[in-house]
């Protein structure tokens, strides 16, 4: 069932599903921001939300861990499910389903704090290192997983803020799965950042989903097709379609997609 997996153009997905949603609803105060939504996310792959600005794809992302929740004016109707688990249930401890669902922002926000209190912060405070020793490799494990442990071991006591804005956002990936994370939502994880570091970070989340289901909001096309096993498309807060990253790049079912991906609205 966990299997790596090689190929997810075919329909058929391995590794299972990880996230369902059916019916969710998203209102801002009047505004109805996402309509009646159902999707499957597996797991060990990348899913792509593209679609114009205002489309609902990062409202979305952000009702998987429950960010929205923060938002006085937003409700949020419907279910959604990791591994079978209603994570709308009152029952649910959101501090818990945080720690299952890492999140990497646009713009990379390191902790003012050293290299290393950036990743040891999580482990520390759900208690997941016995020990110094424990923690040592945590840290060293997670930086090694996010690509950064090389050009940082022998500066772990420096600040994390003066990083470069590449390696800043390699270490909020390495603070994001320090706590072992199931899924890693990533919101345009790439905007702020340079080509070089952009490319980085492609091949990271590339290596990453070897072990994690990721998601992740971009703007870019390209980068979709790069990296993403399944695509999503959203317009006006619907879901148009979604499915194999090649079949909605090259065959789209729906006009509203065709157009989006040509150019002709966007």
């Amino acid at each position: 069932m966990h299997g790596k997996v090689e190929d997810l153009s075919v329909a058929k997905v391995d590794a299972g599903l990880k996230v369902i949603a059916r019916g969710v609803n998203v209102y801002y105060g009047d505004k109805h921001a996402i309509d009646n939504l159902d999707i499957d996310i597996p797991d060990r792959a990348v899913t792509s939300f593209i679609g114009p600005s205002g489309c609902g794809k990062s409202t979305f992302l952000r009702c998987i861990n429950r960010m929205n929740d923060t938002i006085p004016i937003c409700r949020v109707t419907g279910k959604i499910e990791i591994d079978g688990r209603d994570i709308y249930d009152r029952a649910l401890d959101v501090v818990q389903l945080r720690a299952r669902v890492g999140m990497v922002f646009q713009k990379p926000n390191p902790f003012p704090k050293s290299i290393y209190e950036n990743v040891a912060y999580g482990p520390r405070i759900h208690g997941l290192a016995r020990s110094k020793a424990d923690l040592d490799a945590v840290v060293q494990s997670s930086l090694e997983k996010a690509s950064l442990w090389k050009e940082v071991k022998d500066r772990l006591d420096d600040s994390g803020t003066g990083l470069s804005g590449g390696q800043q956002q390699r270490l909020c990936i390495a603070r994001a799965i320090a706590v072992s994370p199931e899924v890693i939502l990533m919101d345009e994880p790439c905007s702020a950042l340079d080509p070089i570091a952009t490319a980085r970070i492609e091949e990271l989340i590339d290596s990453l989903r070897e072990h994690f289901c990721i998601i992740i909001v971009t703007h870019s096309m390209q980068q979709a097709a790069r990296v993403s096993q399944r695509t999503a498309f959203f317009h006006l807060g619907s879901l148009v379609e979604e499915g194999a990253t090649t079949d909605i790049f090259t065959t789209p079912k729906d006009q509203r997609t065709q157009d989006y991906i040509t150019g002709r609205f966007g």
